[in-house]
């Protein structure tokens, strides 16, 4: 069997981002991949201002608390003072640039309405309350990487940097099918033997909240030419193909043959719990060929080979560089006494109060309840026992799922 890492390492190398760039308008760009790296065209902020409503003064004439100085200005956000003259104070608010001639700013909770002016009590220092012309961006400097996952904060630096759009790949094109005679779906009648479809739900979804335009057909009869038709439609403009299930050698998987006869396929065992069958290849189409990913059937084993297999392939077509997930370090809250002695588990666990991981008492493959209880999951190495207190490494669904 390949291990996890190896089986990653053969996927990540087979995948090339995909080629087209579009320029989108800012409020378009969320979750969309960077494609060139982008540079700021301004300052940020553009001019010395002030951090705070109070008074713009020259130190120097601040020498002691208790000065009395005339207000010979009043300087809001978005207009520009007059030079101060000597001896003299500026009304300003946050934001407002600093007038020529003055070297701090004192709070307004520091100073009180006197005759003939504003008292100063307090001696402030050179620059006080003072954000510099460009401490935040300097002109012409880099602020976005390519290949980065435009998140709220992206957008938000590139709209201080006036940026209007930015270049981005385009969505990754996913094609999905789901064999088994068996599978229902929700709100039908389910008839003796039968089960209902949930991972056409839980893969489409995921898909989806990782920025892929997913094309989904369904459920498809347990036949080889029902299969080889599935995926030709599948993979017709499309850069990626998923099926769910008959991916292992038995009479009614014909998910193996339909890929041979369509494409190429390389069918892996990897040591990993859940999920050991995984198929990895490609189906030819008009100008081309579009990957394929066969996943397991079973529920959890679906979830979380998505996650773990799927989920950084789509990333790296989709550009980004840096796709492994954040692994924690936290104490186990606690005992599995049966682990695989030849697979990394995948166990499901969730945070207590106190930081710890307790784990769900059934990790069967097909328990998708344990997803709904858990936070993430604990990447345990083939063999290992864990006790309470022992300290595992633990990734969460909030970052696999962001």
């Amino acid at each position: 069997m390949l291990t996890y890492e190896q089986a990653l390492e053969k996927l990540l190398a087979a995948a090339q981002p995909v080629e087209e760039i579009r320029s989108v308008p800012l409020l378009a760009a969320t979750g969309r991949v960077l494609a060139v790296a982008q540079k700021s065209g301004v300052s940020v902020p553009p001019l010395d201002n002030s951090a705070m409503d109070g008074y713009a003064v020259r130190t120097a004439d601040v020498a002691a608390a208790g000065v009395c100085l005339p207000v010979s200005q009043r300087i809001p956000a978005g207009t520009v003072g007059v030079t101060l003259q000597p001896g003299s104070a500026a009304r300003i608010f946050t934001g407002a640039p600093i007038p020529a001639g003055a070297d701090a700013v004192v709070m307004q909770e520091r100073c009180e309405h006197g005759e003939g002016g504003v008292v100063i009590n307090h001696v402030p220092k050179l620059g006080e309350n003072i954000r510099r012309a460009g401490e935040d961006i300097a002109a012409g400097a880099e602020i976005l990487p390519a290949g980065v996952k435009l998140r709220p904060q992206e957008i938000a630096l590139a709209a201080a940097a006036g940026l209007p759009e930015l270049p981005v790949y385009r969505r990754v094109r996913v094609g999905m099918f789901f064999t088994g005679d068996e599978l229902v779906q929700p709100g039908e009648p389910l008839p003796p033997g039968a089960i209902y479809n949930s991972n056409r739900y839980a893969l489409r979804t995921l898909l989806e909240g990782m920025g892929c335009e997913v094309r989904d057909l369904g459920a498809i009869g347990d036949t080889l030419d029902a299969t080889r038709d599935a995926l030709r439609r599948a993979a017709a403009d499309n850069d990626l193909v998923i099926t769910s299930g008959g991916v292992s050698v038995g009479e009614e998987d014909h998910v193996k043959p339909a890929v041979e006869a369509e494409g190429s396929l390389d069918l892996w065992k990897i040591a990993i719990k859940p999920g050991k069958p995984l198929a990895f290849g490609t189906v030819r189409k008009a100008d081309g060929n579009a990957w394929f990913i066969g996943l397991p059937g079973n529920p959890v084993a679906a979830f979380v080979t998505c996650l773990m297999m799927v989920r950084p392939f789509v990333m790296r077509l989709q550009g980004i560089a840096q796709v492994a997930p954040r692994i924690l370090n936290l104490p186990s809250a606690s005992a599995w006494n049966k682990p695989d002695g030849a697979r990394l588990e995948f166990l499901r666990g969730r945070i207590n109060e106190v930081g710890a991981i307790e784990l769900y008492g059934n990790q069967g493959s097909a328990v998708a309840t344990s997803l709904c209880w858990s936070d993430g999951l604990i990447l345990n190495p083939p063999g290992n026992c864990i006790a309470a207190g022992d300290t595992v490494r633990f990734v969460s669904f909030a970052e696999l799922l962001a």
